[in-house]
């Protein structure tokens, strides 16, 4: 209880922060605008769970949809804030864009959307879906649950070009501290919220780079040895570029601290995974991260409630979508 009365707190406060969106096309509300926890509780009182159960049935037919939404939300979030944007199809939408291509779990959303505009009509926002799922994933996954705030309205926009600044598996630290802080995230939500990579997969074609000689040099040094090997097995230098590999060596299908220890024995399969180690930025965070002592998953909790909140439409903003996957 103490820990959802933090939160509460928490959420208040975020209401009276203000953020800009550095390179976004048009300003959004600050974090927290108007969102609430159980925004639904008289409208549409069992929004949450109609939403729960759709991706626990998604997640048993297929359990890589969990990262698949996870991930989902996290493109969301950074591209003009978190408004369902990403789930509009079409030509040269968001869904269109190079780092959104291998995005999964579209279908559950989409399931959810039609159960609740049967029980509820016109209420439950596409964009509240998405985070509702993430969380949800999360907690399929064993991981943390926490309470949403929910009250966003849907997003009209959705255009490949906006996608241009996603966190890329090739960033230093310094460029993922850029991308974050122009979204008013910290340096230790940073290493937190890519935390999220404890689950999930990545195709050969996003650390290819890493594993052989190229005209810049020999292989990645910070890989280690045995685990090179292994990747190399994975992915041939010349081989199909789509082969996924676990992000989490040994531990990918259950949301937990592993993925902070690989990458303190040379285990991270992305740049931008690995540098979170080598960097003396970050280390000290991924160091408390891996600890007996972790406070990963209150972390997470609270880092999600904060980029959940990125640039959200509410009020009379954008609009309630009949269905994810087009404007109105």
């Amino acid at each position: 209880m103490n820990f959802v009365r933090s939160l509460c707190v928490f959420i208040t406060f975020l209401s009276c922060l203000v953020f800009s969106v550095h390179g976004q096309a048009a300003a959004r509300p600050g974090p927290g605008s108007g969102t609430r926890i159980g925004f639904y509780s008289t409208t549409c009182p069992n929004a949450e769970t109609i939403v729960r159960n759709a991706v626990t049935a998604g997640f048993s037919s297929n359990p890589r949809i969990a990262p698949g939404i996870l991930r989902m939300h996290f493109h969301d979030c950074f591209v003009q804030g978190c408004d369902g944007s990403i789930l509009i199809t079409g030509t040269n939408t968001e869904r269109t864009a190079v780092p959104n291509l291998n995005l999964r779990g579209f279908e559950v959303i989409d399931n959810a959307k039609t159960q609740l505009e049967a029980a509820c009509p016109g209420v439950v926002s596409c964009a509240d879906i998405l985070a509702l799922a993430a969380r949800d994933s999360v907690v399929l996954t064993r991981g943390t649950s926490w309470p949403v705030p929910t009250g966003r309205r849907d997003g009209r926009v959705s255009l490949a070009s906006n996608a241009n600044n996603l966190p890329g598996p090739g960033d230093s630290v310094a460029v993922q501290q850029q991308k974050f802080s122009a979204l008013g995230l910290s340096t230790r939500e940073l290493v937190v919220l890519v935390g999220g990579h404890t689950i999930g997969t990545a195709g050969c074609a996003t650390f290819r780079n890493r594993l052989y000689n190229s005209t810049t040099g020999p292989a990645d040094p910070t890989i280690d040895p045995t685990f090179l090997a292994q990747l190399q097995t994975q992915c041939p230098q010349n081989g199909d570029a789509s082969v996924r590999v676990d992000l989490d060596t040994g531990s990918a299908t259950t949301f937990d601290t592993s993925y902070f220890n690989n990458l303190s024995r040379g285990r991270g399969v992305l740049q931008s995974d690995q540098v979170l180690w080598t960097d003396p930025a970050t280390r000290p965070i991924v160091q408390q991260l891996m600890s007996p002592r972790s406070t990963f998953n209150a972390d997470f909790a609270r880092a999600m409630v904060r980029m959940s909140n990125i640039g959200v439409l509410t009020g009379a903003s954008g609009e309630i979508r009949r269905v994810c996957s087009a404007v109105n």
